[in-house]
């Protein structure tokens, strides 16, 4: 089998809607348990968030319970620790930089482009989910396009249209580095979820911001998303940073795409500040910081590890 396979027809959803796939990355030994082990101990702190997988699709991020382990050991304890566990950024490790960008290229071609470049297909990025058996990743949207693919044991992802305000308002849609992912959440949203279920070989497409739960089943579960961003992906990250920043003033802004003129400018302005911080985030110690001087200490809280009482 190839990396990553697409059933025909479903390249006429891309990438608007979200489809099934399946891949062959199972039991790569990049991806095993132990790997992951050495993974978390080799990637800066920052890079690496864990907490209780006992949790609710409605969480709230004030009340998510933090774990008193290292992060190798939640690994290596995944099937008794009731612990949910992300790996960021893996791609800034050559190796797993390697596998990702051959799954990219891989999709891209099922899609009838060349490969991932010719496909639009930029700022690709790598995250790897380890969580107990039962666990929850609550309500939450991401903002980059995704192909994930599930690895070890079973798995739903509950996936909700992002073009549905009922479910996630404007204002929610505004994002900033170290703003909480978990959203609001009602249990009659439940009605208009898509659930895929997954076991080893499963996965899907999952579009750019359309929101999504997840419950692993009675087994341990490794996962991984093989992202990245379109150039409208990258314009609307702009947009959101900048209104999140604006309404935090107390100037709260016009939904992108309402004043094009007026988006350019802001788009322009974030491309600019970006010139001059991003040099600066190449340091984990210097991308704390600038969290908490520009949004507060509360935008570090990945990096809770005692268990709360």
């Amino acid at each position: 089998m190839t990396v990553i396979a697409i059933e025909r027809g479903a390249e006429s959803r891309f990438p608007d809607e979200p489809f099934a796939i399946r891949h062959g990355l199972s039991g790569h030994h990049l991806l095993s348990l132990d790997a992951l082990a050495v993974l978390a101990g080799r990637l800066d702190r920052d890079r690496v968030e864990f907490n209780s997988g006992k949790l609710k699709p409605d969480q709230l991020p004030e009340d998510v319970p933090a774990l008193d382990l290292t992060p190798a050991e939640v690994v290596r304890k995944i099937e008794t620790a009731d612990a949910w566990m992300v790996l960021k950024n893996v791609e800034e490790i050559p190796e797993y930089r390697a596998l990702i960008a051959g799954a990219l290229d891989d999709a891209a071609k099922a899609l009838g482009r060349k490969g991932a470049s010719a496909a639009g297909m930029r700022d690709f990025q790598g995250f790897i989910f380890v969580a107990s058996a039962n666990a929850v990743t609550p309500f939450h949207m991401d903002y980059e396009e995704n192909f994930f693919v599930h690895l070890a044991g079973p798995k739903a992802m509950h996936v909700f249209d992002n073009r549905d305000r009922s479910l996630v308002p404007e204002e929610e849609m505004e994002v900033y580095p170290g703003k909480h992912r978990n959203l609001r959440y009602r249990e009659d949203f439940e009605a208009k979820a898509r659930v895929f279920e997954m076991l080893p070989g499963d996965g899907l497409f999952l579009p750019y911001t359309w929101p999504h739960w997840v419950r692993t089943g009675d087994r341990y579960a490794i996962s991984m998303a093989i992202t990245w961003k379109s150039k409208r992906d990258v314009r609307l990250n702009g947009l959101y940073f900048v209104n999140a920043v604006m309404r935090k003033m107390k100037l709260p802004q016009p939904v992108p795409g309402r004043h094009p003129w007026y988006d350019g400018i802001k788009v322009a302005a974030y491309s600019a500040a970006r010139m001059v911080v991003e040099p600066l985030r190449r340091s984990e110690s210097m991308r704390r910081r600038l969290r908490a001087v520009f949004f507060g200490r509360k935008a570090n809280y990945y990096y809770r590890e005692k268990t709360e009482g």
